[in-house]
Protein backbone atom coordinates (compact mmCIF):
# COMPACT_ATOMS: atom_id res chain seq x y z
CA UNK A 1 0.00 0.00 0.00
CA UNK A 2 3.00 1.97 0.09
CA UNK A 3 2.86 2.77 -3.56
CA UNK A 4 -0.94 3.40 -3.64
CA UNK A 5 -2.23 6.37 -3.25
CA UNK A 6 -6.29 6.85 -3.03
CA UNK A 7 -7.57 8.47 -5.86
CA UNK A 8 -11.18 8.41 -5.14
CA UNK A 9 -14.34 7.18 -3.11
CA UNK A 10 -17.40 6.60 -4.30
CA UNK A 11 -20.58 6.22 -2.03
CA UNK A 12 -23.19 3.70 -3.27
CA UNK A 13 -26.15 4.89 -1.55
CA UNK A 14 -25.49 8.72 -1.75
CA UNK A 15 -29.07 9.65 -2.88
CA UNK A 16 -31.32 7.69 -0.98
CA UNK A 17 -32.43 9.29 2.46
CA UNK A 18 -33.89 7.23 5.15
CA UNK A 19 -36.88 10.10 5.88
CA UNK A 20 -40.36 9.91 4.86
CA UNK A 21 -42.36 12.44 4.71
CA UNK A 22 -39.75 15.39 3.80
CA UNK A 23 -40.87 19.18 2.83
CA UNK A 24 -39.76 19.71 -1.06
CA UNK A 25 -37.16 22.13 0.00
CA UNK A 26 -35.38 20.35 2.60
CA UNK A 27 -31.90 21.39 2.77
CA UNK A 28 -29.00 18.80 2.90
CA UNK A 29 -25.64 19.55 4.88
CA UNK A 30 -23.20 16.91 3.69
CA UNK A 31 -20.91 17.26 6.55
CA UNK A 32 -17.03 16.10 5.86
CA UNK A 33 -13.95 15.68 7.74
CA UNK A 34 -12.66 18.70 6.45
CA UNK A 35 -15.86 20.97 6.62
CA UNK A 36 -15.74 24.28 8.90
CA UNK A 37 -18.37 23.75 12.09
CA UNK A 38 -18.55 27.53 11.75
CA UNK A 39 -19.99 27.30 8.14
CA UNK A 40 -22.07 24.87 8.45
CA UNK A 41 -23.86 26.02 11.17
CA UNK A 42 -23.79 29.67 10.05
CA UNK A 43 -25.44 28.75 6.80
CA UNK A 44 -27.96 26.49 8.52
CA UNK A 45 -29.20 29.43 10.83
CA UNK A 46 -29.48 31.62 7.75
CA UNK A 47 -31.44 28.95 6.24
CA UNK A 48 -33.89 27.69 9.26
CA UNK A 49 -34.74 31.55 9.79
CA UNK A 50 -35.42 32.62 6.51
CA UNK A 51 -38.92 32.26 5.28
CA UNK A 52 -40.87 29.69 3.92
CA UNK A 53 -38.08 26.69 5.05
CA UNK A 54 -38.46 24.32 7.70
CA UNK A 55 -36.32 21.26 7.63
CA UNK A 56 -32.44 20.83 7.55
CA UNK A 57 -30.43 17.33 7.25
CA UNK A 58 -27.33 16.82 8.28
CA UNK A 59 -25.71 13.66 6.66
CA UNK A 60 -22.07 12.32 7.58
CA UNK A 61 -20.60 9.17 7.49
CA UNK A 62 -17.24 7.80 9.33
CA UNK A 63 -15.07 9.93 11.02
CA UNK A 64 -17.19 13.28 9.93
CA UNK A 65 -20.20 11.26 12.49
CA UNK A 66 -19.20 13.84 15.51
CA UNK A 67 -18.90 16.77 13.46
CA UNK A 68 -22.07 16.20 12.43
CA UNK A 69 -23.86 15.59 16.00
CA UNK A 70 -22.44 18.72 16.89
CA UNK A 71 -23.58 20.92 14.30
CA UNK A 72 -26.87 19.64 14.69
CA UNK A 73 -26.58 20.18 18.97
CA UNK A 74 -25.75 23.93 18.46
CA UNK A 75 -28.37 24.44 15.93
CA UNK A 76 -30.83 23.38 18.35
CA UNK A 77 -29.15 25.74 20.74
CA UNK A 78 -29.87 28.38 19.00
CA UNK A 79 -32.87 28.40 16.99
CA UNK A 80 -35.60 26.91 19.82
CA UNK A 81 -38.41 24.36 19.12
CA UNK A 82 -36.65 22.07 16.71
CA UNK A 83 -38.04 19.00 16.27
CA UNK A 84 -35.42 15.93 15.39
CA UNK A 85 -34.89 12.48 13.97
CA UNK A 86 -31.81 10.85 14.18
CA UNK A 87 -31.42 7.47 11.93
CA UNK A 88 -27.92 5.45 12.29
CA UNK A 89 -26.88 3.22 9.33
CA UNK A 90 -24.05 1.68 7.20
CA UNK A 91 -23.04 3.26 4.05
CA UNK A 92 -21.20 1.69 1.25
CA UNK A 93 -18.21 3.51 0.36
CA UNK A 94 -15.45 1.99 -2.78
CA UNK A 95 -12.60 3.32 -2.88
CA UNK A 96 -10.07 3.11 -5.62
CA UNK A 97 -5.98 3.23 -5.07
CA UNK A 98 -3.76 3.84 -7.48
CA UNK A 99 0.32 3.70 -8.20
CA UNK A 100 1.87 7.29 -7.33
CA UNK A 101 5.40 8.07 -8.78
CA UNK A 102 6.84 7.90 -12.15
CA UNK A 103 5.00 6.14 -15.20
CA UNK A 104 5.98 2.57 -14.92
CA UNK A 105 6.08 0.11 -18.34
CA UNK A 106 3.99 -2.49 -16.28
CA UNK A 107 2.08 -0.81 -13.89
CA UNK A 108 -0.11 -2.64 -10.57
CA UNK A 109 -3.29 -2.99 -11.72
CA UNK A 110 -5.73 -0.35 -9.69
CA UNK A 111 -6.60 -1.66 -6.45
CA UNK A 112 -10.65 -1.21 -5.01
CA UNK A 113 -11.78 -1.59 -1.67
CA UNK A 114 -14.72 -2.00 -0.58
CA UNK A 115 -15.61 -0.69 3.09
CA UNK A 116 -19.13 -0.27 5.29
CA UNK A 117 -18.52 3.24 7.25
CA UNK A 118 -21.31 3.94 9.89
CA UNK A 119 -23.38 6.89 8.98
CA UNK A 120 -25.89 9.35 10.55
CA UNK A 121 -28.72 11.48 9.51
CA UNK A 122 -29.94 13.95 11.44
CA UNK A 123 -33.36 15.67 10.61
CA UNK A 124 -34.31 18.74 12.11
CA UNK A 125 -38.04 20.25 11.76
CA UNK A 126 -39.54 23.56 12.94
CA UNK A 127 -42.85 21.73 11.93
CA UNK A 128 -44.00 19.06 14.49
CA UNK A 129 -42.32 15.33 13.02
CA UNK A 130 -44.15 11.86 13.97
CA UNK A 131 -43.33 10.85 17.52
CA UNK A 132 -43.47 7.10 16.74
CA UNK A 133 -40.91 6.97 14.52
CA UNK A 134 -37.83 5.69 15.94
CA UNK A 135 -34.65 8.29 16.78
CA UNK A 136 -37.43 10.83 17.63
CA UNK A 137 -36.60 13.61 19.88
CA UNK A 138 -39.21 16.56 20.68
CA UNK A 139 -38.03 19.87 21.14
CA UNK A 140 -35.91 20.99 24.43
CA UNK A 141 -37.43 23.98 26.18
CA UNK A 142 -34.34 26.34 27.18
CA UNK A 143 -34.15 27.73 30.60
CA UNK A 144 -35.92 30.78 31.47
CA UNK A 145 -34.08 33.57 31.18
CA UNK A 146 -30.94 32.08 29.83
CA UNK A 147 -30.07 31.82 25.82
CA UNK A 148 -27.12 28.76 27.08
CA UNK A 149 -24.51 30.95 28.17
CA UNK A 150 -23.83 30.76 32.07
CA UNK A 151 -24.01 33.11 34.35
CA UNK A 152 -22.37 34.23 37.75
CA UNK A 153 -25.26 35.26 39.48
CA UNK A 154 -27.60 31.92 39.03
CA UNK A 155 -24.65 29.15 39.96
CA UNK A 156 -23.52 30.90 43.71
CA UNK A 157 -24.16 33.37 45.69
CA UNK A 158 -23.08 37.17 45.66
CA UNK A 159 -20.06 36.37 47.88
CA UNK A 160 -18.40 34.04 44.84
CA UNK A 161 -14.75 34.09 44.39
CA UNK A 162 -12.22 34.28 41.44
CA UNK A 163 -9.61 33.00 41.55
CA UNK A 164 -6.34 33.85 39.17
CA UNK A 165 -3.37 31.82 39.04
CA UNK A 166 0.04 32.77 38.02
CA UNK A 167 3.38 31.05 38.25
CA UNK A 168 6.25 33.49 38.64
CA UNK A 169 9.85 32.64 37.60
CA UNK A 170 11.38 31.82 41.48
CA UNK A 171 9.50 28.65 41.14
CA UNK A 172 5.92 29.55 43.53
CA UNK A 173 2.08 29.87 42.48
CA UNK A 174 1.13 33.49 43.30
CA UNK A 175 -2.41 32.98 44.00
CA UNK A 176 -4.98 35.97 44.24
CA UNK A 177 -8.63 35.64 45.74
CA UNK A 178 -10.59 38.29 44.78
CA UNK A 179 -14.42 38.85 46.25
CA UNK A 180 -16.61 40.14 43.39
CA UNK A 181 -17.37 43.02 45.73
CA UNK A 182 -14.85 42.96 48.10
CA UNK A 183 -10.92 43.24 48.75
CA UNK A 184 -8.19 41.78 47.19
CA UNK A 185 -6.12 39.05 49.58
CA UNK A 186 -2.49 37.83 47.87
CA UNK A 187 -0.42 35.29 49.10
CA UNK A 188 2.55 33.05 47.67
CA UNK A 189 2.62 29.24 48.35
CA UNK A 190 5.37 27.01 46.87
CA UNK A 191 5.07 25.39 43.98
CA UNK A 192 8.59 23.17 43.78
CA UNK A 193 11.42 23.93 45.72
CA UNK A 194 15.10 24.65 43.92
CA UNK A 195 17.81 21.81 44.47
Amino acid sequence: MENLHRARIMIEDEGALPFKDLHPHVAQMRVKEGSKIRNLVGYALTYMKSEGTGQIIFGAYGRAVTKAITCAEILKRQVNGLHQITKIQYTSLQEVWEQKGPVIKNPAPCLTVYKNCPSIYILLSKSPLDPQEDGYQPPQNPPSGETGKRSLESHGSSDSKKRKTNVSTEGRIEETCTNIGGAAIAQETPYFQKI
